[in-house]
């Protein structure tokens, strides 16, 4: 799958609907493609008309998250004092997204690109319904309704996951913002606006340890599977996906408490 057309058709057979919006998650280490290559087959496939949707979340506005942690280990308190206040605010704009792979760095590069500003859990979209579906992100609310995620799902949208597992599905996380009696909320930390001041908000506490666990019991109608470089690639609807999702969440009960995105 060495060029473009081969990669269109590749992603075309899977299922990828012209003129429709998907959400990808994507992992490209070990196939040898470029990240701009895969953005413009799936751009190819979509047509004018297709939007495409990509998690640029920024863990490492945090001090609480697994990111922060690993780019703070081993420090003093002085030198954590230090680069907690070193900390540039999120600019939706500039703000890299180093933990999201190639292709979410490249998409948000791209010209064109539209970003939601939620401070840790923003997405970036290329295409004529960018706007509309990005647009509005609460930056009090990760995931949930007032995201971008229930735009994609009114919009029935897609999922791609890339050589990726449910694991990091994050469409999932709607699901958790509709169970009822509703989750635990909890406070969350993040470097925003002009001043480069620490502020804090408070949210779902977001959840994804049984994510692989909801994704594998997902019907196989649902879900297209193929491999690309000794891994799976799936493809599935969201509306359904999240429906299902939320069944499986009520019928486990209790859910642990964490956080493996490591946005906490």
């Amino acid at each position: 799958m060495a060029d473009l057309s081969q990669l269109a058709d590749f992603l075309a057979g899977l299922g990828v609907r012209r003129g429709g919006v998907v959400m990808v998650h994507a992992s490209l280490r070990g196939t040898g493609l470029r990240a701009t290559n895969v953005r413009d087959a799936l751009l190819e496939v979509l047509g004018p008309d297709g939007t495409l949707v990509v998690p640029t979340f920024t863990p490492e506005n945090s001090f609480t998250s697994r990111a922060y942690k690993e780019l703070t280990e081993g420090m003093s308190a002085p030198e954590e004092a230090a680069f907690r206040a070193s900390r540039p605010p999120f600019d939706p704009e500039r703000t890299p997204c180093p933990t999201m792979g190639a292709l979410a760095e490249c998409v948000r590069t791209t010209r064109g690109a539209v970003r939601s500003g939620h401070p840790h859990t923003s997405l970036t979209g290329l295409g004529p319904r960018a706007g509309e579906l990005l647009g509005g992100h609460d930056p009090h609310c990760h995931l949930g309704e007032r995201s971008p995620l229930a735009k994609l799902y009114a919009a029935d949208a897609q999922v791609l996951l890339l050589r990726v597992g449910f694991e990091v599905c994050s469409a999932f996380h709607l699901a958790e913002y509709r169970l009822r009696p509703a989750p635990a909320r909890r406070t969350y930390h993040c470097v925003v606006g002009t001043t480069g001041r620490w502020t804090a908000y408070e949210d779902l506490t977001l959840y994804d340890g049984d994510f692989g666990a909801i994704g594998a019991l997902l019907p196989r109608d649902l879900v297209t599977e193929r491999e690309m470089a000794g891994k799976a690639v799936r493809l599935f609807g969201m509306r359904e996906a999240v429906d299902l999702a939320g069944v499986q969440m009520c019928r486990a009960g209790v859910r642990m408490s964490g956080y493996r995105h490591g946005l906490t």
